[in-house]
């Protein structure tokens, strides 16, 4: 399936700098940083930038391009005509960087992290793996995940979820974690080092019809459903994520005040799962939106 590539306009800390963020990676954990248009003789896309007047840095990283600009223009006059630029320019299928990335061997370092659940490890790589996140139940859910995939070879791998930069490994009690965990770490590690696909095109673009959906669903739900999945997102996923899961929202009952969530990762199936959607998730959502909750149920905690 071809890329459909769409950029978000994020500012930063330095207000000459804007970023502009693409949902398919655009180079293979690899930075590049051009002063001019003679250092990006490698990059189509930083030369073809260069030729406006005000950029003075062009930054390329793994799913976006930063540009520092002089001071002659305001980002709010020339920020969404440099957006289309750069969406039309990647949707034209023209390189990004023309320097051969496959040769070069990333430095990758993973390192593994215990979660509330036993039976789960989250491995953080020291880059961005992955744009949103992914469930794998089974090697059947892999079709599109090459990574999971080649997870789903060894016996004791039960479930697979994939998010930002870390992967969350739920295994069967035939293993301990003390036998496995560095052999999963030198897997990784080589994997990602060679630069292997994690996702296939077709993923990141069903994963992008799938959120497009969530966002049409959201302009639909009552004024306290919206409430609870802004609160899901601002201050519950960062904290679930932090253990190596996630949560979704799932519904809301206006008469039994009952709100369902689905649990990711590291939290479905953790035995902990009850004690933190009651005193954790529950309570918050209680504090917050006061007597509108009455308590929360996870479909598969």
């Amino acid at each position: 399936m071809e890329k459909n590539f769409e950029i978000k306009i994020e500012n930063t800390s330095n207000p000459s700098i804007i970023k502009f963020e693409a949902n398919y990676f655009l180079t293979q954990h690899t930075s590049y940083e051009f002063e001019n248009i003679d250092q990006a003789k490698n990059s189509p896309l930083a030369q073809q930038l260069f030729h406006l007047p005000f950029v003075k840095r062009v930054f390329i990283a793994q799913n976006f391009v930063a540009i520092d600009k002089y001071e002659i223009v305001a980002w709010e006059d020339v920020q969404e005509e440099v957006a289309e630029q750069i969406k039309n320019y990647l949707n034209s299928g023209q390189s990004v960087v023309t320097a051969s990335e496959s040769n070069k061997k990333v430095p990758i370092t993973i390192y593994a992290e215990s979660t509330p659940n036993p039976s789960v490890l989250k491995f953080v790589a020291n880059k961005k793996l992955v744009t949103a996140g992914h469930e794998f139940k089974s090697i059947d859910d892999t079709k599109e995940a090459p990574l999971a995939q080649e997870l789903f070879h060894f016996p004791f791998v039960k479930e697979v979820y994939v998010d930002e930069n870390y992967i969350s490994i739920q295994k069967y009690d035939m293993a301990d974690w003390n036998d496995v965990t560095q052999e999963i770490r030198e897997f990784l590690k080589a994997y990602l080092e060679q630069g292997k696909e994690i996702l296939t095109a077709n993923a990141t673009v069903s994963q992008n019809e799938v959120q497009k959906q969530a966002d049409q669903n959201f302009d639909q739900l009552d004024d306290v459903s919206k409430d609870i999945v802004n609160i899901i997102e601002e201050y519950i996923k960062p904290a679930v994520a932090s253990d190596g899961g996630n949560i979704l929202f799932d519904s809301y009952d206006p008469e039994s005040k009952i709100v369902k969530v689905i649990l990711q990762g590291a939290c479905s199936g953790c035995p902990s799962s009850t004690f933190t959607l009651k005193n954790g998730i529950e309570n918050m959502l209680k504090e917050m939106l006061k007597d509108k909750i009455a308590h929360v149920e996870a479909l598969n905690g």
